[in-house]
């Protein structure tokens, strides 16, 4: 990897554009760097696992709504949308937007986690809604979607957009940008521009993480990959952007990050070097909050311990300074102790995820989130009884350079009415690469059969998975055929409405 120095230069200053960020994000694109065959095997897990939870989420209201929205904008030499025949295309951008709010609307697919947070699977509804526009090949499709996890992951690592209370998909955009244009075989100049577009443009508060959070959780890294689709389809006209986007006197580094005195240390991939950083990534077997992956493993082993929930006293968890502040009671979000939040919230909330995990040893996508089981008294008492403190040691944790001593979990302490304590700490979710039980293409097979059992019958799912495990050999036809078709009659909001605009 080669490390890049970003900082603010005035106007007064000339920065050539091969030395701007801009430009050596775009050059991931167009760096003909070898495949690495491990790598090549995660993006087909990550193509499943996609494929997984926007299956199990495709009735679910800001899903339908997304693809009304698509079923608007047909186009018989565009892309497809989950649930529908591959017969049925419409415009690569619509594509993209309603599959990523499939993607996205559980929580449940890859997290990255560094200075900032991340989703890296959110950058490939907008690459193959592209490629199947385009007619790529399944080997453009990897190369794109290893261009993407390359840049995101960098960026991740690098620029913490959280404190400044930026929503993550700042990174998303220009990522899914980079991995488009890899897809189309681009140059570095195109690229380039687009990136800048996307960037320009994609930078929000993370208010839609915040409080009361709706639905527009799950359409945000959608709207970013639009960006992205919009971004390149306007710079292969000749258009240009605002530049540079990164470094400029009055640019996003120093009026929407660490200001005109900032420095950030970017590392990229040498000419030449495979794309891997995707093997640092990781997948949820809870549908929640990444944060809360390992704790919900941890409150399933240690409710074996304990004889009468009634009996508890109160429950500390001590954890990083992210864990603490986005979904601790460090947030200072009452909303986080309400029975009657949204969904959004709930998966938000350590304190209600690890009471239901401690009550039940079990997590479900849809039963641990119903109304009902959030009102539950018994749970509600539990969950009044929970707080999250951060600790300086996890939160170093954390943040270590080092992928194999990287921790996301905490330590909880249980205290009881007589006053005796249970205490228990874990540094990474069971499926984490470290963890326990690291998950492999079995378990991502797995965890598409148990979304997707009730949907889609046995023959479906050979079809899909067959063809995705072909994935660097695929024809243009076949990459058509990347889609997971549903039977109509299961399937709401499959036609064309006259609710909105469009």
């Amino acid at each position: 990897m080669q490390k890049h120095i970003v900082r603010v230069y005035s106007s007064k200053e000339h920065l050539p554009r091969e030395e701007q960020l801009a430009w050596k994000l775009a050059r991931v694109a167009t760096d003909e760097a070898p495949i690495d065959e491990e790598a090549a095997a995660m993006v087909i897990n990550r193509i499943i696992d996609n494929a997984a939870v926007a299956v199990a989420a495709l009735n679910r209201r800001p899903v339908a709504n997304a693809r009304t929205q698509a079923l608007a904008h047909p186009n018989p030499e565009g892309a497809t949308l989950f649930g529908l025949p591959s017969t049925q295309r419409f415009s690569c951008e619509w594509a993209a937007w309603a599959n990523g709010v499939a993607v996205r609307e559980l929580d449940f697919h890859d997290t990255f986690l560094a200075a900032d947070y991340s989703h890296p699977a959110d950058n490939i509804p907008p690459i193959l809604a592209v490629a199947q526009q385009t007619g790529r090949s399944g080997a453009d499709v990897l190369r794109g979607i290893l261009a993407a996890y390359e840049v995101h992951i960098s960026l991740v690592k690098s620029i913490c957009l959280h404190k400044h209370k930026k929503d993550h998909i700042a990174h998303l955009a220009p990522a899914a940008t980079v991995g488009i244009g890899a897809l189309l075989g681009l140059p570095t100049e195109i690229i380039y521009q687009a990136v800048q577009q996307a960037v320009h443009v994609s930078f929000q508060t993370r208010q839609s993480r915040k409080g009361e959070i709706s639905s527009w959780k799950a359409y945000a890294p959608a709207f970013a990959g639009k960006q992205a689709v919009e971004a390149i389809d306007r710079a292969m006209r000749g258009e240009t952007s605002p530049s540079p986007i990164y470094e400029g006197e009055d640019s996003v580094i120093a009026w929407m990050l660490d200001g005109p005195d900032a420095v950030y240390e970017v590392w990229l991939p040498e000419p030449g070097e495979p794309r891997r950083q995707i093997l640092e990534s990781y997948t949820k077997e809870h549908s929640a909050e990444y944060q809360a992956q390992a704790l919900i493993d941890l409150a399933f082993r240690m409710r074996e311990k304990i004889d009468d929930f009634e009996k508890i006293k109160e429950i500390v968890i001590y954890t990083s300074h992210h864990t603490h502040y986005v979904i601790g009671s460090g947030s200072g979000d009452p909303q986080k102790y309400d029975p009657n939040a949204s969904r959004e919230t709930l998966d938000h909330s350590i304190m209600y995820i690890f009471a239901v995990a401690l009550q039940d040893g079990t997590w479900h996508h849809e039963r641990s989130y119903a109304p009902e089981r959030a009102r539950r008294p018994d749970t509600v008492r539990l969950w009044r009884k929970i707080r999250t403190v951060e600790d300086p040691e996890w939160t170093a944790r954390y943040h270590h350079p080092d992928p194999s001593k990287k921790a996301f979990g905490g330590r909880v302490e249980i205290t009881f009415e007589d006053g005796s304590k249970l205490v228990d700490e874990i540094d990474v979710a069971n499926a984490h690469p470290n963890g326990a039980r690291p998950f492999r293409r079995p378990d991502y097979i797995r965890k598409f059969d148990t979304l997707t059992e009730e949907i889609i019958d046995r023959a479906e799912r050979d079809r899909f998975l067959g063809l995705v495990e072909r994935l660097p050999e695929l024809t243009p036809e076949e990459v058509l055929e990347l889609n997971v078709v549903v039977p109509r009659d299961w399937l709401t909001h499959a036609e064309r409405d006259r609710r909105g605009i469009f």
